[in-house]
């Protein structure tokens, strides 16, 4: 069996101290200040002068910043974090430059999570314990789970959601072996009612996480829209309001990991459809039950952990008629209205939609394994 080193992130949640707590949102507010100054000069440069302005340049400015006596506060935290959100600024533009995110956004505080990266020399990891620069003494951690054996962090990011929990997640280098070989593949049909279709006929019945709170989720934000902006009972909505968003999410988390987990687990090849959400929320009726099953993040979960453990994800072209196509002999019917959930072929099979979608996708997925047409390039 295969083997490869791969750079693997484990999230723990975590407990500062009052006093660590106030160093933490010392080191939040510098960052989102330096990522907001950063990202305001970069964009005058370019309106400007239409000049692109290098990582090296924001990193001068950072320097001739903390000597500013208007801005010496921010040599108070550790350069690490402020380096750092650099970094992540440049990685914005690049994806912005290469087409493959929209243009930078502002940090706002209260709008964005809170977090802060620190290299390797900003912190300690010793007997199990992380100690961050510029506090006296290791950070309470639950974990959940063990770090890799021999396993040295090479960069920890504390964050803050807007639950107030603080959660910490350590990147280490770690051996990952490829899975049990298998001869098993599937095509998967995304879908609203059943979250996913599987070629074999199974259905994974969606369990529709924000339709679950939906109710207490709108009477709190009611309550929320009540309060006077400022107020103490206003901050005390706005946290009811997050704590559901979070339930929800942790919820619609967990299913798809073990889902994704799973498929992996079971099959050597799996084909999905490139789906175009960004259209497809564009429909008013099912943008809400769209946005709540989240294909895009199983996909993402499906395609970095068949990297990890030597299996193959083929998707196929968005436009491929799949629902429309007959998996036994392969005939596209010209008409194929969403009301309609079994059909019969001309040939004689009788399908239900679903089922025969992920069949077709499957045998698409293969036909594009074995020639390479019909399908575009995987997103990087």
């Amino acid at each position: 069996m295969g083997e490869r080193v791969v750079k693997r992130a484990y999230r723990y949640r975590c407990y500062p101290t009052p006093a660590q707590a106030e160093q933490l949102a010392k080191t939040f507010g510098c960052v989102r200040y330096v990522y907001n100054r950063a990202l305001a000069e970069r964009s005058r440069a370019w309106t400007a002068e239409q000049r692109r302005v290098t990582h090296a340049e924001t990193d001068r400015w950072l320097t001739g910043w903390k000597r500013d006596p208007e801005t010496a506060w921010l040599a108070e935290p550790s350069k690490g974090p402020l380096q750092a959100t650099l970094r992540h600024l440049q990685t914005a533009f690049v994806n912005f430059w290469t087409k493959c995110a929209r243009y930078p956004t502002f940090k706002r505080k209260g709008k964005s999570t809170d977090s802060a990266t620190y290299f390797r020399g900003c912190f300690t990891y010793r007997d199990g314990q992380v100690t961050l620069a510029k506090q006296d003494r290791p950070l309470d951690i639950r974990w959940s789970r063990p770090l890799p054996t021999g396993a040295v962090p090479s960069q920890v990011t504390v964050s803050r959601n807007a639950r107030g929990q603080y959660h910490l997640s350590i990147l280490v280098e770690t051996v990952v072996h490829d899975a049990p070989a298998t001869t098993a593949q599937v095509g998967i049909d995304a879908g609203i009612t059943s979250l996913v279709t599987l070629s074999t006929g199974e259905k994974v019945t969606n369990p529709r996480p924000e339709r679950r709170d939906r109710t207490r989720l709108a009477r709190a934000q009611r309550a929320l829209a009540h309060r006077r902006k400022g107020s103490a009972n206003r901050a005390k909505a706005r946290l009811r309001v997050a704590r559901i968003h979070g339930r929800i999410a942790d919820r619609r988390r967990d299913l798809l990991h073990k889902l994704s987990t799973r498929l992996i687990n079971e099959n050597q090849v799996i084909v999905i459809e490139d789906l175009s959400l960004r259209n497809l929320v564009r429909n008013h009726s099912l943008a809400r039950a769209i946005s709540d099953a989240s294909w895009s993040e199983l996909r993402r979960q499906l395609e970095y952990k068949a990297a990890w453990y030597g299996r193959e994800v083929i998707v196929i072209d968005r436009f491929y008629p799949s629902s429309k196509t007959c998996s036994a002999c392969g005939a596209i019917r010209e008409q194929l209205p969403l009301s309609v959930r079994e059909w019969t072929c001309r040939c004689g099979a009788v399908h239900d939609r679903d089922v025969n979608a992920a069949r077709s996708v499957l045998a698409a997925g293969l036909a594009v394994s074995a020639c390479g047409d019909g399908v575009r390039p995987p997103r990087s």
